[in-house]
Order: C-alpha cells, then structure tokens, then sequence
C-alpha cells in the first residue's frame, strides 16, 4: 500500500535568471565507509579509486553537455552511497565542472547528502565556500538499537549534534530522513523518533516505510526468521501517525513519503514527479529527456573504464506513449497537487486520458480521489491504499 523508497569563484556568465524550461543533475557517489543491512543502492567501499571516479564524474558531465540542450540546470544533487565522504578538494572540482559546462540558474536548490556523523565543524567550516545550500542527512532513526540494526554508524546523540553543527555553520534548509515500521518496533517507540525528529525543527523530513529488498543484510535476516515484519495494521498506524504528528507541527504533506516547512519542498525531488528532465552522472545513475530512460552501468570499475575510453557503459529505453502515461499517473498521484487534468490531455492520446477520466470516476465515487482546481489527487482516504487507486488508473 506505501510507496518505499539523490569551489572557485563561478564567473556571472554562467549564471542566469532566466524563466525557460529547467532540468537537473544528479551525481552519484556511490562510497560508503560501510553498508546499510537495509539498502539496495548501487554503493562500493573501494575507497582507493575515489580520485579516480571524481575524475570520469567530471569527463561524463562535459561529455553529456547536450543531453539537456539548452535548458536552465534548476537543480544539482550529489547523493549515493555516502557524498560527505568525498574531500572537499573532490567535491569542489565536480561543482567547478558543473558551473563551468552547464548554464545554472541565479537561484538553483544544491543538494548533497551526508551521514550524520561526517558533519563535524571541521567539515562543516570547509563545505561552506561550495555551492551547497540544501544538506540532507539519513537520520533514518533515534533509537540506538534500530539504528546498529540498520548498519547505520552514527547513533541518536550524533543525529542530533549533526543538525545542530550544520546551523552554526549557516545552513537554512536541513532534511532529515527517517524509516517506520523497522522491526519490532512499536508505535510509542515511533512517536519517540517523530517527537525527537520535531524538535529539531529541520525544513523537510522524508519518511519511508521499510522495505526488505532482496540480496541485503536485512532480508536475509528476515529470511532467517530473526525477526518478523510488522502487521499491515501497525504499518498503517505508524503512517497515521507520521501524517497527523507532522501536520500538527506545520509540516505540508506535499507527497506521499515527504513533508517540508512551507516553501521547503524539495526542488529536486519534485522535478521526478514533475516530468522535468534531469541528467545523471555516475555508476548506476539515471537519466530523462522526456522521451527516453538511460542509466549506467552499475559497476565503479567498468563505468570508470568506460569514460575513460570515452565509450560510457550505458543502457536506453524508449518510452511509449503508454509507458510515459502511466508513469505519469505513478508519480503525480503521489503529490498532493495531484494530476493536472489539461497536461495530460494535451500530452496524451484520447484514449488513455479517457480512460484515466473513466476509471477515476469510479475512485472519486469511492472517496478514494478527488477533482479540485482542475486536478485529481488522493483523498485522506485516498493516501492510504494509494497503491489500488494508481494500479485503477494505469494502462495495461
């Protein structure tokens, strides 16, 4: 029923207010000091070829240029993996390489995600000069138990000493992310995480509900019968308490796993549900043009291998109409703006917005959706059994 679960002076001529489509990048880091028992992303230890992805990161951005033609870069996020373990020295050439190939916007949303315990004053104090304004941190719990369960290597003290240190250090736009119903826990035991999540009042909070994905730690675990999975009825419970505990503290529901301060919502996040196109650069990184999927290679050896010879290992998917519109009905559902009735009829055949129009009768009649401001959007009924609705509307 959930949706489970990314410097030098810049010189003024690469930088403008300009009021055209816009597009984003995505950078993967994939290093992590150690690996999540729960996570199923492209990630690697082999720290001593880090230099050395930095370097086919930035040849793969300058070769990708016309990927985006001429659109405005908006927004630029550096996820993974772990970025903050990345040197500053790293993290500054592969923000020159962006500033100096793509044309930014005058106010665009720089994002890069770090593990608590890497931001330290030290860290903090030398990120600074770069052109990050937004830092996303997996918190993901404040209970020590569930987070060495997790594999996490920070615990709740340096959770909360990590949000504090990044303002001192000037940053206004903090997002936490958090995970419910992790094993054995309770719904107290969530209130506890969501109270000391509260309290630090960061500007967005994305929540997941976990997923035991195949092939980790975590789910062999479960195979093992070390623990059992929470009953749908506590899921459902904890997700009411997210919503309901969040709003109460003036957090928007702005899309189905994530909640901001006003005006805090994700830029970047918002452009995959939007149909904004965005360039990614990395092992296993993705891309969208509007018409096409591409990705690659999810090896760090062979993807450096390959910029290096300048023949990237990567694959393409053609989109069909039907695949562009269910995809559309897949991550517009999910906001709580919802579908915008007039774009999908001007982007889609009649056909498939006739039987959007058609099967979503039914779902409003059920109180499941809702037809405001000339668009469509999950009720508060809705939202929980969001996976039946959107499996309504989609083309098969």
């Amino acid at each position: 029923m959930f949706f489970k679960k990314e410097r030098k002076k810049v010189t003024s001529r690469h930088i403008f207010n300009i009021k055209e489509q816009m597009a984003g990048i995505y950078i993967h880091i994939p290093f992590c000091k150690q690996r999540c028992s729960y996570c199923a992303f492209y990630s690697t230890t082999l720290y001593n070829i880090k230099e050395k992805y930095v370097d086919a990161l930035c040849k793969e951005l300058t070769m990708r240029r016309a990927y985006t033609g001429d659109e405005v870069i908006e927004t630029i996020y550096l996820g993974g993996g772990t970025p903050s373990t990345l040197s500053t020295e790293q993290l500054q050439k592969i923000c020159d390489t962006i500033y100096s190939t793509y044309t930014v916007t005058a106010n665009p949303e720089v994002t890069i995600e770090c593990n608590p315990d890497d931001l330290t004053p030290e860290f903090l104090a030398q990120l600074k000069p770069l052109p990050f304004n937004r830092i996303s941190m997996g918190v993901q719990s404040f209970n020590d138990t569930q987070l060495k369960r997790l594999g996490r290597r920070h615990n709740a003290e340096k959770a909360r000493q990590a949000v504090k240190n990044a303002r001192e250090a000037g940053y206004k736009n903090i997002s936490i992310d958090l995970i419910f119903a992790l094993p054995g826990s309770t719904i107290a035991e969530w209130e506890h995480d969501l109270d000391s999540a509260i309290a630090l009042q960061p500007n967005h909070i994305s929540a997941y509900n976990l997923t035991y994905e195949e092939d980790t730690p975590m789910h062999r675990a479960l195979e093992r019968g070390d623990f059992t999975e929470l009953s749908e009825e506590e899921n459902v419970e904890q997700f009411q308490m997210l919503i309901s505990k969040l709003k109460q503290a003036g957090y928007s529901h702005y899309e189905i796993s994530n909640f901001a301060q006003p005006g805090c919502e994700s830029r970047h996040n918002s452009s995959y549900w939007n149909d904004t196109p965005y360039i990614g650069c990395g092992a296993a990184a993705h891309s969208y043009n509007g018409t096409s999927r591409q990705w690659n290679i999810a090896d760090v050896k062979e993807y450096i291998k390959g910029v290096e010879n300048g023949t990237p290992d990567f694959e393409i998917e053609e989109l069909s109409e039907q695949e562009r519109y269910n995809d559309a009905i897949l991550t517009r559902l999910r906001t709580s703006r919802g579908i915008p009735l007039e774009w999908m009829k001007d982007k889609f055949s009649a056909r498939l917005y006739n039987h959007m129009l058609q099967a979503a009768e039914k779902e409003v009649a059920l109180g499941n959706l809702k037809e405001e401001n000339g668009h469509l959007s999950l009720t508060e009924k809705g939202i929980f059994i969001s996976d039946a609705v959107i499996r309504e509307l989609i083309y098969i």
